[in-house]
């Protein structure tokens, strides 16, 4: 079963300024977030591997859409993220099944690498609701300059029978990091953690 997507929204955020210093270069991250039908809203299903399969395939496609979005190669993505929001006719369990680890490989792909767990989150809203994306180094869990954030909403989604599924990428870590840690320079980026 392939996803009903009802829209497609990218957004881009460029930050240049932070507490009055220049950010330069500006740090950037895009979120591309697919509307969707959720194929079990209203009732309970056992077996949800056609919404494991659904995320699976919108993993290629939003990651792809938030490179472009920045403008850049998929390997020169710096971190990631992953995130659903599902309508009040949902469950939480659906959000689960779109964001299952098969829908990483496709990232994966497009980003060129990625050897750190993808960070997500999941909840339950109605139209406008807010989507906390979580972002961390793609290749080395452990870059603290990385570990961030990407708020997204749209105003008319998730309707009650729909799901909002986004993937995040950015180009940096966050405006002028300062606590420590390891820095992305320094990753080997073998075993998902440095």
């Amino acid at each position: 079963m392939s996803a009903n997507i009802r829209k497609i929204v990218t957004f881009v955020e460029e930050t240049h300024t932070e507490m009055g210093r220049p950010v330069s270069p500006p740090t950037r991250r895009a979120a591309a977030v697919a509307v969707i039908a959720n194929p079990f809203a209203g009732r309970y299903v056992e077996d949800l591997s056609a919404l494991v399969a659904m995320g699976e395939e919108l993993g290629g496609l939003l990651a792809q859409k938030a490179v472009e979005a920045l403008g850049i190669a998929g390997a020169d993505a710096q971190s990631y993220g992953k995130a659903a929001l599902v309508g009040e006719n949902g469950e939480l369990e659906h959000a689960a099944a779109l964001l299952h680890p098969k829908m990483g490989t496709p990232v994966r792909q497009v980003l060129g690498k990625g050897a750190a767990l993808i960070p997500s989150s999941k909840r339950r809203g109605g139209p406008g609701a807010e989507l906390d994306i979580p972002l961390g180094h793609k290749d080395a869990a452990y870059v603290r300059s990385h570990f961030d954030g990407m708020q997204v909403r749209i105003n008319d989604a998730p309707r009650a029978d729909e799901i909002v599924v986004a993937v995040a990428v950015t180009d940096s870590g966050r405006p002028l990091p300062r606590v420590g840690g390891l820095q992305a320079a320094d990753i080997k980026g073998d075993d998902g953690l440095r």
